[in-house]
């Protein structure tokens, strides 16, 4: 089931939303959202959701296993205080407070969860093994699920260059189906258990908890990829308020015109391009290609993620960012702050700082970066293509180790970083090594123009591509970001306004008494008339003064409610083009689900 299906729009959403609003209990409300991920996931897998839950409760097993000693949480907060100047006393209370909040978290996890005599019994089990062993039986596991279900075809593809093609694709792990999500859900369970593992978190002893925290359906198939610690509170413990609602189906409509009203109809433009025969590509269709490209895969990738985003903001969670405006980036690594977060993020905390990072050194540090990006290739997909496209990636950001690519001049550092994506974008979008050079070669040296390549080249550049493009680049350039900077600015304004008067106003009246009294001393009581034409004169400046920080207050005030007016008409109107476009049929699935 996709976000962008009229059966998800108009009979899941609404359906489960009701349903989670009227149930008065937080553990029904989990109950429910339990089962709607599932029948969500099963709608499309309906074999591979044991396999999720199997992961899920595998997991929640480890993270019972792994919990750490008493007193590595105060060993942990410890370690925060920097420098030799930490005294005993300041041990004693970080010590004595750590101890406190987690013993208070067992007691209230305790009274809470009805699981937790299962939970106790399993760590009683664990209890005599070490806990680095069951760590590395839990990363074997979630590893060897992505072996065998995502990674078995690439390995019979490559043993076909040894035994021959017809003979890899008759081996019994060659044509194993690839489960939807099984990507991101394996990484989100990996992150709870070393979570637990280091300390950072306390195992959760429900296992309805981590269930709803792998399986919950906004970010299941394609992300973003959340860490338990981000939500473990809003698992037990949350508000559905109104104004949150709206924010979310604010989100959520971007969201889904990112990819209904645009990443779709340039998904028509790159499949005319990637599908057509070689003849009919040359430097013009081969540059439409891959812009349109990099305009599909963004707004694909971020619509999703903006959709989990409001959906989750509707039920009642806050979900991290996961793109902030890439295509504005000055360095590949800056890209890498503002593209999929989630991911970067996750291989950063669990495997380039695991490395070293580059505490040894730029060396070091680069060959780090080299394996991170070798293996988020190949996590995107089991293809040598997508292992190329990780490599790329990852010698621009060695090149940047060495290079003052961040000295560039800001417009010279956007198109080197743009050029280098949509580069590597051309790897991620091939069928075949063999295509990627070939579109790559065109980019650069396809300087032909026959007829059949010019008829190619104006079919892609109609009305409605054009158009769509255009509109492309102004939503990937952080203009609604500055507009809602404004907005924020323009309420914090209509909030400071009231206070600031009323102040301005008490410390001008007690100036006022301490001058005159002043002057009445200084003068004598010939002064008396003089301090009261001051006094007049100056109260009525200080009238008319407020009156105009009034109005100017006002007119602010009504700015941003205007512009929040707008904003949810300008929603309204997205929600209602989208299911316009989706009734006539015309809708791709997501990128991101293959991952």
């Amino acid at each position: 089931m996709y976000f962008s299906s009229l059966i998800f729009l108009c009979v899941f959403l609404p359906v489960v939303f009701l349903g989670h609003l009227v149930l008065p209990w937080i553990r029904a409300k989990n109950v429910l959202l339990i089962a709607a991920s599932l029948l969500f996931y099963a709608y499309g897998e309906p074999v591979y959701v044991l396999l999720m839950l199997a992961s899920a409760i595998l997991n929640w097993i480890f993270g019972l296993c792994v919990r750490r000693p008493v007193g590595v949480l105060e060993r942990n907060a410890t370690k925060t205080v920097a420098g030799s100047a930490f005294n005993n006393t300041t041990r004693r209370q970080i010590v004595g407070d750590s101890t406190a909040n987690r013993q208070g978290a067992d007691n209230s996890i305790t009274k809470k969860q009805s699981t937790s005599g299962y939970a106790t019994k399993i760590q009683s089990v664990c209890n005599n093994a070490g806990k680095k062993p069951v760590l590395v039986l839990a990363l074997i596991i979630n590893l060897g699920f992505l072996a065998v279900f995502k990674y078995a075809g690439l390995a019979a593809q490559s043993m076909g260059f040894f035994i021959g093609t017809e003979a890899a694709s008759m081996l019994p792990f060659a044509n194993i189906a690839l489960p939807i999500g099984i990507s991101f859900y394996t990484f989100q369970a990996i992150s709870y258990v070393i979570d637990v593992y280091r300390g950072q978190t306390e195992p959760q002893r429900s296992a309805i908890s981590v269930l709803l925290y792998i399986s919950f359906f906004p970010q299941l198939i394609a992300g973003p990829i959340i860490k338990y610690h981000d939500v473990q509170k809003q698992l037990n413990e949350r508000t559905i308020k109104l104004s949150n609602v709206a924010l979310g189906l604010r989100r959520f409509s971007v969201g889904l015109a990112k990819k209904v009203l645009i990443s779709n109809v340039m998904a028509v433009t790159v499949d005319t391009v990637f599908t057509a025969p070689a003849s009919e590509i040359n430097i013009a269709t081969a540059w439409i290609g891959a812009l349109a490209y990099l305009a599909q895969i963004y707004f694909d990738f971020s619509g999703y993620s903006d959709m989990a985003l409001g959906l989750a903001k509707m039920f009642g969670f806050d979900y991290p960012e996961n793109f902030r405006y890439p295509y504005v980036s000055r360095s590949i690594k800056d890209f890498w702050r503002r593209w999929h977060i989630s991911l970067s993020t996750w291989f950063k905390e669990y495997l380039y700082i695991p490395l070293g990072g580059n505490r040894h050194g730029r060396v070091r540090a680069s060959l780090n970066k080299l394996i991170v990006f070798f293996l988020c290739g190949l996590w995107h997909g089991a293809s040598w293509t997508f292992v190329v496209w990780g490599l790329f990636h990852g010698f621009f950001l060695m090149l940047e180790e060495f290079l003052p690519i961040r000295k560039l001049p800001r417009i010279i550092g956007t198109i080197y970083a743009l050029l280098v994506v949509c580069i590597g974008f051309v790897l991620f979008r091939a069928d075949s090594f063999a295509q990627a050079l070939f579109m790559l070669q065109q980019m650069f040296t396809g300087w032909h123009f026959e007829l059949i390549c010019r008829q190619l080249t104006f079919s892609l550049l109609n009305t409605e591509s054009v158009i769509i493009f255009v509109l492309a680049i102004v939503a990937a350039a952080p203009i609604a970001q500055m507009l809602r900077k404004k907005a924020r600015e323009l309420n914090e304004d209509e909030l400071n306004a009231g206070e600031q008067n009323v102040y301005e106003q008490h410390a001008h009246r007690l100036n006022a008494g301490e001058q005159n009294v002043q002057e009445q001393h200084a003068h004598g009581l010939n002064a008396s008339e003089q301090n009261v034409q001051e006094q007049h004169a100056h109260g009525l400046n200080a009238g008319e003064q407020i009156v105009q920080e009034q109005k100017a207050s006002k007119q602010k005030t009504a700015i941003y409610n205007c512009a929040q007016v707008a904003s949810y008409a300008g929603a309204f109107l997205l929600i209602v083009l989208c299911f316009l476009s989706l009734s006539s049929g015309g809708y791709n699935p997501f990128i991101y689900f293959r991952f």
